[in-house]
């Protein structure tokens, strides 16, 4: 009798979700001084090219000290969070007076407290000089001219130069604006 060949089995791929709970179990264990550095740099590269789901679970054993259903609800209320949070910014915006872009032309529009300003905004936290919006080649550009309270754009802060479009979140120091073709 001639014994029959089988080819070998081999467990499923890790997928994704499972290699990213992993690394994510590992970042915690870290945070929480459970691994040093150079454990945690080795782990996540072992991670990285685990092959196999028991490989990850090797990796993460002892760090998982929550249990399942916890873990799934400090995520839902983090999940919530973010959406109050988001809620609230898009609540904010479309509350915020338009500004109007001007009509094109080869003169910036300069921002500023300065009484020749284009857009004079009396504020303490806007500088005499604070910004220009320059319509160049189709599409307009906003400069911060080195203003003390800063220019910032969708809650970025502006060193140098940034392209704006129509409703984005302007702010000249502490005075904000909603960027406006109407």
């Amino acid at each position: 009798m001639t014994p029959s060949y089988e080819p070998p089995t081999y467990s499923a791929r890790v997928s994704d979700a499972e290699r990213d709970r992993a690394l994510s179990v590992l970042r915690e264990g870290a945070a929480q001084g459970r691994l040093s550095h150079e454990t945690f740099i080795h782990r996540m590269e072992l991670a990285l090219a685990a092959r196999q789901s028991s490989d990850l679970a090797v990796l993460t054993a002892g760090l998982e000290t929550e249990p399942n259903w916890s873990r799934r609800m400090f995520a839902a209320v983090g999940r919530a969070s973010a959406f109050t949070v988001r809620l609230r910014k898009a609540w904010t915006t479309e509350r915020l007076p338009k500004l109007l872009f001007p009509e094109p032309g080869p003169i910036p529009l300069r921002i500023g407290r300065e009484m020749g300003s284009g857009l004079r905004l009396s504020h303490e936290t806007v500088s005499r000089r604070h910004a220009e919006l320059t319509h160049q080649n189709g599409i307009w550009i906003l400069r911060d001219l080195g203003s003390t309270n800063g220019t910032c754009v969708n809650g970025r802060r502006v060193t140098g130069v940034v392209v704006v479009n129509d409703g984005d979140q302007v702010s000249f120091g502490r005075m904000a604006f909603r960027l406006s073709v109407t």
